[in-house]
């Protein structure tokens, strides 16, 4: 989780800032990774105003309070990211997906040991690919502790598969289209 706290029209508080990332934990167990959160905590003349967007799985989510008392504000956010948060992973949980034949492939040629084997896929995977340098994402991948990273190339706006190889070096796979 990643979690970024501004603050406007005050001096920024190392306490305030733990306080927010603390309470964004609670979050976790609704939400899959990755997860990005930003806050931003401002004062206007004798108003806490605590405002938090929360980024994760493709869906935005905003929450915003203005109390007294920035502390109180950001426990009123939190509580609304929550009921949100909640409410969304119920729909999606009770949305049921059309079901869509699962696409089988049949080797007709090859080693002995796979000719006229069937396989199928069992799983699919939605990757969100984001606009990042090759180095950027050799850290997000190793940070992640992940295999593989889908990742555009910030430079070239090309589609990228960075992967890790068994002695431990990087391999990298770059999408091109014939002319």
């Amino acid at each position: 989780m990643q979690v970024n706290v501004t603050f406007r029209h005050m001096e920024s508080s190392e306490a305030l800032r733990k306080y927010a990332e603390d309470k964004t934990v609670r979050l976790n167990k609704y939400l899959f990774e990755p997860i990005e959160v930003h806050w931003v905590l401002a004062i206007e003349k004798i108003r806490h105003i605590a405002d938090a967007t929360v980024t994760a799985n493709g869906v935005t989510i905003k929450a915003q309070e203005d109390t007294q008392d920035m502390y109180s504000a950001i426990d009123s956010v939190i509580d609304k990211l929550e009921n949100q948060v909640r409410r969304h992973k119920e729909r999606a949980k009770d949305h049921k997906p059309h079901s869509s034949p699962v696409p089988s492939v049949r080797f007709t040629s090859g080693s002995e040991g796979a000719a006229g084997r069937e396989m199928r896929i069992v799983r699919k995977e939605n990757q969100f690919v984001k606009p990042m340098s090759v180095e950027e994402a050799a850290m997000q991948m190793e940070m992640a502790g992940n295999d593989f990273l889908v990742f555009t190339d910030s430079s070239t706006s090309v589609i990228n598969v960075i992967y890790r190889l068994e002695g431990g070096d990087l391999g990298l796979i770059e999408a091109k289209t014939r002319p």
